[in-house]
């Protein structure tokens, strides 16, 4: 992503939703004070925020108001909301190179932290001007959050991961957020019905396609992404490099046994990894991120000519080859 076309496309925008996230987020509790700072000074690359400013932009003849602005803020803070709560949930000692607040203070600040960001993101949605939408919307997102960390947790513990529940699994904990963030930004600006569908419809194709490079990379990262592989498998996750070589057996119940085995024999981890390798399951999700890749790029056909559809595409092709 070349960040410095984005920032010249919603600089100011951008400038005043960091200014509107840091003061939904303030508090005089000054151990969770220094926790927030901490957590917006390790804010990554913000991309959820920036595509609801980009769509806005994409929809609009004019510049993105105060609602695109306080949208891009609600759903930043939402996201990492759940980020830690997902660290709680998974144990989590690191991300984005730096330690979790679940590794520092343990668990039950974690949640605390992630309650407070919660209810500041809750905060931003009441002031919107079209509440129902937002409510509705924003509520729908939270469930299908909640819905998709249970599923997963569900699936984890039987090893019996289909490709169509894994589908939707990703859809609920990462492509939700991606949609959100999507249509947030064509709804602030008041956009037609057909570009609101067609934003919803670039969301969910690019949140489709972000998380399976990640579960990608999670066999085939390595050196390239300065992270360990396999980690998904020590968690008995069945992701779709894994669901594609199973898709050359034909039994599939000795390899999932093994998965559900895992924590007694970890030296099946190898095993395991060797056989998506050599069975063909990368070659087989870069294929279906290929395919969810294209649909972004095709949704975007509905919107009119401008540097901002040019960002929007090249954030989707630059998703299939990402390497963190």
């Amino acid at each position: 992503m070349d960040r410095e076309r984005v920032m010249s496309l919603i600089g100011s925008d951008w400038s005043r939703m960091q200014t509107l996230l840091r003061d939904s987020l303030h508090t005089d509790v000054g151990l969770l004070g220094d926790i927030n700072g901490s957590l917006l000074s390790n804010s990554g690359k913000m991309l959820r925020p920036m595509l609801t400013l980009l769509v806005a932009k994409a929809c609009s003849d004019g510049e993105p108001g105060e609602e695109s602005v306080r949208k891009a803020a609600a759903v930043e803070i939402l996201h990492n909301a759940t980020l830690l709560h997902d660290d709680v949930a998974d144990e989590a000692m690191i991300r984005r190179g730096s330690p979790t607040v679940m590794s520092r203070l343990g668990p039950v600040p974690a949640v605390l932290v992630g309650d407070f960001w919660l209810a500041s993101a809750v905060g931003l949605v009441a002031e919107s001007s079209d509440l129902k939408w937002t409510l509705r919307k924003f509520g729908r997102t939270l469930t299908d959050l909640a819905e998709g960390e249970m599923l997963q947790q569900q699936k984890a513990f039987l090893a019996d991961t289909t490709e169509e529940e894994y589908l939707r699994i990703i859809y609920c904990k990462t492509a939700s957020l991606f949609v959100i963030a999507c249509e947030s930004g064509a709804k602030s600006v008041a956009a037609p019905d057909a570009l609101m569908a067609a934003a919803g419809d670039y969301g969910r194709a690019l949140g489709m396609a972000f998380q399976i490079r990640d579960d990608i990379l999670d066999y085939s990262g390595g050196e390239k992404t300065g992270k360990p592989v396999g980690i998904d498998l020590r968690e008995q996750k069945i992701t779709l490099p894994l669901l594609g070589a199973l898709r050359t057996l034909s039994g599939e119940e000795e390899v999932r046994k093994m998965i559900r085995g895992i924590h007694d024999h970890p030296d099946d981890l190898g095993r395991l990894h060797d056989f998506v390798l050599r069975s063909g399951g990368v070659e087989y999700a870069e294929n279906k991120l290929k395919e969810y890749v294209a649909a972004a790029l095709h949704a975007l056909e509905a919107f009119p000519a401008s540097a901002a559809r040019e960002v929007l595409a090249g954030i989707a092709e630059e998703s299939a080859d990402r390497t963190k």
